[in-house]
């Protein structure tokens, strides 16, 4: 069964080049890009975003990491989204991750992580919504999709 999960690549991903690298790891594990966009997260979309997270010291320079810059949203889909999509991001700290994910390979950090993924199914509806209009979702049959059911009989 197709799940769709969020997706944010924060500005140090964009700033180091690391958009077609973080993308492609997704692509190569079979998930499809069903929407994807540039865009300046405003104050009050970063506050409703990252609610759970307004009242810990270190929410300032959070919020002013993700507005000051741009980020891109994107959303993908494919069998486990959300599951498989944490094990390829990996832990939020960065210096903690373990090599050959994302952050493991990529960051050393914890606010500065390059990327963000919705936690769960419920989240990630959540989210998708807080970033996309439904017209921007895009439905299609990948390339692949055949020999992906076939490996997973």
């Amino acid at each position: 069964m197709k799940e769709r999960t969020l997706l944010l690549l924060k500005a140090d991903a964009l700033q180091r080049g690391l958009i077609g690298r973080i993308l492609s790891r997704f692509e190569d594990k079979g998930f499809a890009i069903v929407a994807m966009k540039m865009l300046r997260m405003s104050k009050d979309l970063a506050k409703e975003h990252y609610a759970h997270l307004v009242t810990k010291p270190f929410y300032p320079d959070l919020e002013k990491f993700m507005t000051e810059y741009p980020i891109i949203a994107v959303v993908i889909e494919g069998k486990e989204a959300v599951e498989v999509t944490r094990l390829i991001v990996g832990p939020t700290n960065g210096s903690k991750a373990p090599g050959g994910s994302i952050r493991g390979d990529l960051s050393n950090s914890t606010s500065r992580n390059t990327i963000h993924a919705s936690d769960s199914k419920e989240t990630a509806e959540k989210e998708i919504k807080r970033f996309f209009k439904h017209d921007e979702l895009f439905e299609y049959k990948m390339h692949n999709e055949h020999f992906l059911k076939a490996s997973d009989e």
